[in-house]
């Protein structure tokens, strides 16, 4: 058991054979049949192996139906009401199609689609050929999910007006200030119409894109629109989708390091990969959407919805040291163009480091622990159990008097490693519950009754930290070993998937490659019982952050797995941490009182109060006084730049490589390192937070056990 969910935080690939019955249904080799067998097959699947099998009644036909359509046009730019009055005949009627391996509403939905795209891509040049007025007071909504569908092509000729008015408004803004800068004599109108063919140019490619998306592609948004009725993370992934799910957007580690995921017609960052250049300069979040792609600065932005994953990719990636403009939707609302210089991944920034701090009397340590890596070929390996048992030796032999361990921005990975790292701080005993289908239970447990460090302990976490970090965090704090700061709490994601190959579920398949199934197969709960699920961890000292006040995290997501709890495991939290909350409450007030806190805490406000703002003006004048009110607002956020810790951090020379040439090439990247933990403000409050916790007066962490 425990070798098996081993594997499972990374989504490792199994061969699991399901003896799957066909014999009562003919399929013919065509493709709309391999439709019907997939629908048959991955509905199986989903009732054997999902760790919740839902029933499939009329409730889950309206959500089918739902989402569906909001996946295959979430802006109503090409279906019309007439159309949505036509699907509704099916809206309880799903369930029984998937029953009987039915897609007849499939087929209708994506004929219309077909056929609506189709007519906008014959009228969109006659509406850019007439230049647009940005003197008129003239406004947009984008609201999309309150708007009503259009009553025919004539109204659906109005909204894309608006829609390509504001497209061409932001070229305009764009290029005419780079006008002015380059000090150039193009007139406003010069500038209107290079807006329009740039516009076009775009349009162009979108519906030359859109032509080569192949019923496949339509037909996978489908089958997804099914199984994520199950929850979030269960996912069809088609054989090509595979392929890309499996790689990062910079091929051979060379782009921008993240990962991409497609889902309702959305370009989604789904990781940011350690140690490339999206990760290092904290450009992009998991979460953030991918609008549309440049590859100059004066370059119309390609939208890239309706391409294929792997054409949005390959705008994406390029040569080292070249530039890449994003346009992006954040997590919290709102959209802006990132530009990011591609680079190489390095991998060795993906491992555990650490570093000295230093005041006027001790020393303290700080580790780094990126993401929970292993080498699942061979344990004995590098790997972060062995590198966090490396860092936290070295700062013993340096004398600290107390450590923090940084796992923000952490979205999980190996759970041996992380069994294996708390067994670091605590005595012996249960790590982590895992609840399996069928209702199988097993308690991973460190076994090992040593302890490499008992001094006093600080975890900082944020609304990153995921899955395998909150196991850990949790695992701590339910030993009382442990103080966590950070966001008000983790991700929440307390479940496992699992890849099961569909070619490896039937015998006989004459289709093709049939894809795979990212499937929840197992919850986490912590050892006093509760499911990290949708609650993640809560911290126990709160920072104000620029998403305080955003929806963000698993119980954001549509469909998550409930909460709930098992009994507690027989766990000794004896070890208690003594002037706890007088070091809180003194944390607490050097917040309150911190203007640097004040400006983020100010920010998120804003960031919450403008989410819901749908509507943009599409005269000039007012457009730019809004986007200079949104600069202005982001400009009070770089006042935190004039932020310098008062501690002295040093890098701890255990890192160093022994390769000399490889040393040098990395030191530039320790001495960057080291001053972003100089100016980061949250480390210098878990600083003050340990100083406390650690102070003469009783801070220390008492335990039944003695220092060795």
């Amino acid at each position: 058991m425990f070798l098996r969910i081993f594997g499972f935080l990374i989504s490792a690939v199994v061969s699991l054979v399901i003896y799957f019955e066909v014999s009562n249904t003919k399929f013919s080799s065509d493709e709309p049949n391999k439709d019907k067998l997939l629908v048959d097959l991955v509905s199986y699947v989903l009732d054997k192996l999902h760790y919740d099998p839902k029933i499939i009644n009329d409730d889950f036909s309206i959500n089918v139906y739902e989402d569906f359509i909001d996946a295959v046009d979430s802006q109503k730019r090409f279906l019309l009401k007439s159309d949505i009055e036509l699907f509704s005949q099916y809206r309880l009627s799903i369930d029984d199609q998937i029953k009987s391996s039915d897609i007849t509403f499939f087929n209708l939905v994506y004929e219309t689609l077909e056929r609506r795209m189709d007519e906008v891509e014959s009228f969109y040049q006659e509406v850019l050929f007439t230049p647009f007025n940005f003197n008129i007071d003239e406004e947009i909504n984008l609201d999309y999910e309150n708007q009503e569908y259009a009553d025919g092509i004539d109204e659906l000729k109005k909204l894309w007006r608006k829609r390509l008015k504001l497209s061409a408004l932001d070229g305009f803004a764009s290029k005419k200030e780079i006008n002015i800068e380059d000090d150039k004599t193009k007139s406003d109108s010069e500038i209107e119409i290079e807006s329009r063919k740039s516009i076009n140019d775009n349009l162009k490619d979108f519906f030359q894109f859109n032509s080569e998306l192949e019923r496949k592609d339509w037909f996978s948004i489908y089958l997804n629109s099914i199984v994520t009725q199950y929850d979030p993370h269960t996912t069809y992934l088609a054989p090509e989708a595979k392929e890309v799910f499996d790689q990062n957007i910079s091929g051979k580690f060379q782009g921008i390091g993240a990962r991409l995921f497609k889902r309702n017609q959305q370009v989604e960052i789904s990781e940011v990969i350690i140690g490339g250049p999206v990760w290092r300069d904290n450009l992009l979040n998991v979460g953030d959407i991918i609008i549309a792609v440049a590859q100059t600065k004066e370059e119309e932005p390609q939208e890239i919805s309706l391409m294929k994953l792997s054409d949005a990719t390959d705008l994406i990636k390029g040569e080292k040291g070249t530039n890449v403009y994003l346009t992006v939707k954040r997590v919290d609302g709102g959209i802006e163009q990132v530009e990011i210089t591609r680079d190489i991944v390095e991998l060795e920034e993906t491992y555990a480091k650490s570093s000295i701090i230093n005041d006027d009397t001790n020393k303290y340590g700080l580790i780094n622990l990126p993401r929970f890596y292993v080498d699942f070929d061979d344990y004995g390996e590098r790997n972060a159990a062995s590198d966090i048992k490396k860092e936290i030796t070295s700062l013993k032999n340096k004398g600290i008097d107390g450590l923090i361990l940084d796992l923000r921005n952490n979205g999980g990975g190996s759970l041996k490693t992380v069994v294996d790292i708390t067994g670091f701080f605590i005595e012996k005993g249960p790590v982590v519950q895992v609840k399996s289908i069928g209702g199988r239970k097993e308690i991973l447990r460190d076994n090992d009754s040593s302890i490499l460090w008992d001094g006093p302990l600080v975890i900082m976490v944020n609304e990153f930290s995921a899955s395998a970090s909150e196991i850990l965090a949790a695992a701590l704090q339910d030993y009382n070993r442990a103080v966590i700061l950070g966001s008000k709490q983790t991700y929440g994601k307390g479940t496992v998937q699992n890849i099961i190959d569909l070619n490896n579920v039937i015998s006989g398949n004459t289709y093709g490659d049939l894809g795979s199934l990212k499937i929840t197969t197992d919850m986490f709960y912590r050892v006093n019982g509760g499911s990290t699920q949708l609650e993640g961890v809560k911290s126990d000292l709160i920072f104000p952050n620029r998403y305080s006040y955003v929806d963000i995290g698993e119980k954001d997501l549509d469909n998550p797995l409930k909460w709930n709890q098992i009994d507690p495991a027989r766990y000794d939290n004896s070890s208690k941490i003594f002037n706890y909350t007088q070091a809180i409450e003194k944390s607490k007030k050097r917040i309150s009182e911190n203007e640097y806190f004040s400006i983020i805490d100010q920010h998120a406000k804003l960031v919450k109060s403008n989410q819901d703002d749908k509507i943009i003006s599409l005269d000039y004048k007012s457009y730019k006084e809004d986007q200079e009110n949104l600069k202005s607002q982001s400009d009070k956020l770089k006042l935190i730049d004039e932020f310098i810790s008062p501690y002295v951090f040093d890098w701890n020379e255990s890192n160093q490589n022994t390769d000399s040439l490889y040393n040098d090439d990395m030191k530039e990247k320790r001495v960057r390192w080291i001053k972003t933990l100089e100016k980061d403000i949250y480390v210098n409050e878990a600083m003050n937070l340990l100083k406390d916790l650690s102070s003469i007066e009783g801070g220390q962490i008492l335990s039944q056990l003695n220092k060795d």
